[in-house]
């Protein structure tokens, strides 16, 4: 299983979530995205990494990481709005944990991790919301 195709499938499974319309889900190499644009809600999933170990005589096991980003403009200091962002991701969190991706029903969820909580340059420098949740999915390929 490719890690594109895993990716491909966590999408479909967000979008399966019941995201307002206005919500911008993608699946993207670069989570840049112009400060203008990001005035929407922005969900987007990247491929951060690939570990292949041998699992056993002929069996490889795959390890896909996946970033889920997380960005939004805020139109003010008030830390309310971060929080509900913030909350937005710890239940995307629990969401996705130990459940299956129904386009990849072979990749088994392995874990979360969820650093930074809150990118704090961006929302420094540009008032921007951005949390980084990185998922891991398991497979297997014989060989």
């Amino acid at each position: 299983m490719r890690s594109r195709d895993v990716a491909a499938a966590l999408v479909g499974e967000l979008r399966d979530l019941g995201f307002p319309s206005s919500v911008v889900l993608q699946r993207a190499y670069l989570p840049l995205t112009e400060l203008g644009e990001v005035e929407a809600l922005h969900v987007t999933v990247l491929i951060n990494g690939r570990t292949t170990t041998m699992a056993g005589r002929g069996r490889m096991q795959i390890d896909h990481r996946l970033e889920l980003a997380v960005q939004q403009r805020l139109g003010s200091d008030d830390p309310s709005a971060v929080d509900s962002l913030l909350d937005l991701v710890e239940d995307l969190t629990r969401t996705l944990s130990a459940r299956r991706l129904a386009e990849a029903p072979d990749a088994v969820w392995v874990q979360a991790e969820h650093a930074p909580l809150v990118a704090t340059e961006h929302l420094h420098e540009l008032r921007q919301f951005t949390s980084l949740l990185t998922l891991t999915y398991r497979s297997w390929e014989t060989v």
